[in-house]
């Protein structure tokens, strides 16, 4: 199944500010910051990143009703399990 790039784009948005919070983080590590500011800092990284992924699965499964192709429910599921 391939995903819509205008499904898509709020998606790509969201990894790229990820990305950039991530090359934060890692200059907060080198720069030696507090560790309850950088493991904030991560946990935003891995909500944005849920967030993401949970988005495409979606997207994935409303394409997936909206098809004259059946729904593979088995592979929608290990997909939502593998980001739990």
């Amino acid at each position: 199944m391939e995903l819509s790039s205008d499904d898509m784009r709020p998606v790509i948005n969201r990894l790229k500010r990820a990305r950039g919070q991530l090359n934060g983080i890692i200059d907060m590590l080198e720069e030696g910051r507090d560790c309850e500011e950088v493991v904030t800092q991560i946990a935003a990284v891995s909500k944005a990143l849920d967030r993401a992924g949970f988005t495409v699965v979606a997207a994935g499964m409303r394409q997936c009703l909206t098809a004259e192709d059946q729904l593979d429910t088995s592979k929608m599921e290990k997909l939502f399990l593998s980001l739990a």
